[in-house]
């Protein structure tokens, strides 16, 4: 008997640096069960994954949890990226964490999350670019948008640095500029309730 192929998923990266925890809460406030898997990449220090796994839990009807080595991803979770390590999704189903050379000067990287995801005809893929300085994500973007994803970009009148989605918007790969509610609004629509 042959096994049978991986259910479909869809998969949202979401990727920020500076100021993006207040963006995140804002997002994910109120936010219900969704049919997707969600992956944060913030630029943070080691000791604030916790907390930020704890803010967001307590407003979304999403399990929020750091991402681990090995680990699955299922839909209704959302995953924040450890500190000082890159992660990367194998086959768009499981989580891979790696200790390598930074990339646009980070570690975690936007960028690595988002060219891993590979295109599959059954997966649909969103990737968001939140305030932060420097351009980690466009690449990513670039990418999600080839393999037949949605992306999006936060309005820059709206971030406390806007370096990052500026770059994002600059590769001419983003679909909309949304304030937080609006990038919001498009996940759910996207992904569909559970």
């Amino acid at each position: 008997m042959e096994n049978a192929a991986p259910p479909n998923r869809t998969i949202v990266v979401i990727g920020s640096s500076t100021g993006g925890p207040r963006t995140l809460e804002t997002i994910f406030s109120r936010f219900p069960l969704i049919d997707a898997a969600i992956v944060i990449v913030q630029h943070m220090p080691l000791y604030i994954n916790s907390s930020l796994c704890r803010h967001l839990a307590k407003t979304s009807g999403m399990e929020v949890r750091i991402g681990e080595d090995s680990e699955p991803v299922e839909h209704g979770t959302i995953y924040v990226a450890p500190s000082d390590v890159h992660l990367k999704l194998v086959g768009n189903r499981t989580i891979r964490l790696f200790n390598d050379e930074k990339v646009q000067y980070v570690r975690p990287s936007i960028d690595v999350t988002m060219t891993s995801l590979e295109r599959n005809s059954g997966d649909r893929f969103v990737g968001v670019i939140l305030s932060g300085m420097g351009s980690d994500g466009a690449q990513g973007i670039r990418h999600i948008k080839t393999i037949g994803g949605t992306t999006l970009a936060q309005t820059l009148r709206t971030c406390a640095i806007h370096a990052m989605p500026r770059a994002a918007f600059e590769t001419g790969r983003v679909d909309h500029m949304l304030p937080p509610e609006g990038i919001r609004e498009q996940i759910i629509r996207i992904a569909g309730t559970l």
